[in-house]
């Protein structure tokens, strides 16, 4: 039995799940996320839990048992809580701005870039630093802060670009000198 899939999720107040064939839909305080599963995994709700089976123990039942639990795991703490990623820009003259719902960067480049939010995502600017892309669906904003990322990926040597918070970036040492004294 997979260790994620046999795991039941508990409902939340305020959330409402319906399970329809392969339909799961969750409503909850920030909004209402649904999804199409696997119609070979079953999904029933037991005194406010949500709990996983599958009918057989091949690879892609197992697979997919752990998989359809996450997947739902995140839509109930998405429309509860919601998630949030944070994003970093490191370098001399490097800052975001709020325009209406976009974001400006300037990180280098001899242009502006501004990024449009997602469907569902926001953002928020925390100093001229500090980026925050918050939503109610976990592929979407990591899907956002993947995109703003890409714009300048952080140097190698110096560090600078945009890193999600808390990253740690290696830094390699840069050229050495030539050796001083050989004839």
């Amino acid at each position: 039995m997979s260790r994620i899939g046999r795991m039941p999720i508990a409902i939340p107040s305020g959330v409402t799940v319906a399970i329809k064939e392969n339909q799961v839909k969750v409503t909850g305080p920030k909004g209402e996320l649904s999804r199409v599963i696997n119609p070979e995994i079953s999904v029933a709700e037991e005194d406010n839990k949500l709990v996983f089976s599958r009918p057989s123990d091949t690879p892609e039942h197992r697979s997919q048992h752990g998989l359809t639990r996450s997947l739902i795991n995140n839509m109930v703490t998405g429309v509860s809580n919601g998630f949030a990623k944070q994003l970093d820009i490191v370098g001399v003259g490097y800052r975001a701005e709020k325009a209406g719902e976009k974001l400006v960067l300037r990180v280098g480049f001899s242009h502006l870039v501004e990024m449009e939010p997602l469907p569902g995502i926001t953002f928020s600017v925390e100093g001229n630093n500090r980026i925050t892309v918050a939503g109610i669906d976990k592929e979407t904003v990591g899907e956002m802060a993947a995109r703003i990322r890409r714009i300048r990926p952080p140097d190698a040597y110096k560090g600078k670009g945009i890193r999600y918070a808390g990253e740690i970036i290696r830094l390699k040492p840069g050229k050495a000198g030539k050796v001083i004294g050989k004839k």
